[in-house]
């Protein structure tokens, strides 16, 4: 009987500890940080451009007067090399 309570007692103190541990990896995620430890901005693109054939990220930063710094910051998960048609780039817009 007393090995019966030191395995209730045991699973009872494991559960409760990976309860914990859920919370926190979900609390950690309300504010998503980069690897510096600051928190990434939100990016609101306000003029989103459909690709046309033969764009590239300089052809298109040339067109709309825009730096290469920001439009690779607007669209951080671009592929310069992979520009496809119709593909949703964002020529203006601002952070949070």
């Amino acid at each position: 009987m007393a090995n019966y309570s030191k395995a209730t007692a045991f699973l009872s103190v494991a559960v409760f500890l990976l309860a914990l541990v859920l919370v926190h990896v979900a609390e950690s995620r309300v504010l998503p940080k980069s690897g510096d430890g600051k928190a990434k901005s939100i990016l609101i693109c306000t003029e989103p451009y459909g690709a046309a054939d033969g764009d590239t990220c300089f052809s298109i930063t040339k067109s709309f007067n825009l730096t290469t710094d920001f439009f690779t910051a607007m669209n951080p998960n671009l592929d310069c090399d992979k520009i496809f048609i119709s593909q949703w780039l964002c020529v203006d817009g601002f952070s949070l």
